[in-house]
């Protein structure tokens, strides 16, 4: 679909904004996925677009970080790779096969669950070390299952990630690399995917992966400079009120 030249620098600014998002608390999509909505497209193709859009900067977030990534007690960083990497597929094939009609249906459940997991993992207390209490086959099952979720729509998969690796027994600092590298994969996965459907708007994933990539570099800036918990407070109010506005669209 063709796009106004107003519209393309409103969906540029969102990437802009979100890119500085992800780079300070993470949340970006939530910024991104209504931006291309309010820029006519349905939610379908919205969800592929964003994801392609916003790929480039998680990928150079998780190549920043690729040193900290790490096995999980006898579960191999290699083998977490290669779940997230599959389900991140399955979760894009299912997306495919799901009518927009339906797509749309769904998306005010997918965005009130992941706005809660957002408001959950950026709100908890955050211990610096937890000793192992996961058996390894529950980490896979739950490595799969939001690998797999990723793939399909991905609100709020860095939280639900955080929360598994630490519980598993990782670190903070290293769960945080380990969830960056494992996201990117799913998303790795799912883009290529996408890529070949006719429903992605390209001036749309253009002018937000040109924002997304400026927004990271301003982000990475302001880290020090602003309030983490005013910027997840942010993106936890725009997340309701998302809800609360595709409920009644």
């Amino acid at each position: 679909m063709s796009l106004e030249p107003h519209t393309v620098l409103m969906i540029a600014a969102a990437g802009l904004f979100a890119g500085v998002q992800n780079a300070l608390a993470g949340g970006g999509s939530f910024i991104t996925f209504p931006a291309l909505l309010l820029a006519g497209l349905n939610p379908l193709a919205a969800n592929m677009t964003s994801t392609i859009a916003m790929f480039p900067s998680q990928t150079t977030t998780a190549y920043a970080g690729r040193n900290l990534a790490g096995d999980v007690g006898s579960l191999g960083f290699r083998n977490l790779f290669l779940i997230s990497l599959a389900g991140g597929i399955a979760g894009a094939l299912l997306l495919l096969h799901t009518p927009a009609s339906f797509f749309e249906k769904l998306v005010p459940w997918l965005v009130l669950f992941a706005t809660s997991v957002f408001a959950w993992g950026s709100f908890r207390r955050k211990p610096l070390h937890t000793a192992s209490s996961m058996p390894t086959w529950v980490l896979v099952l739950a490595q799969t299952c939001i690998a797999i979720y990723g793939g399909y729509f991905g609100g709020g998969i860095g939280f639900l990630m955080l929360a598994a690796l630490t519980i598993a027994g990782q670190q903070v600092r290293i769960a945080t690399a380990t969830k960056n590298v494992l996201a990117m994969a799913m998303n790795a996965a799912a883009t290529l995917i996408f890529a070949t459907s006719d429903l992605i708007s390209w001036p749309a994933a253009l002018a937000l992966c040109a924002g997304g990539i400026a927004g990271g570099l301003c982000g990475g800036w302001l880290v020090h400079r602003l309030p983490e918990k005013i910027m997840r407070g942010f993106v936890v109010t725009v997340g309701a009120v998302l809800t609360v506005w595709m409920f009644v669209r």
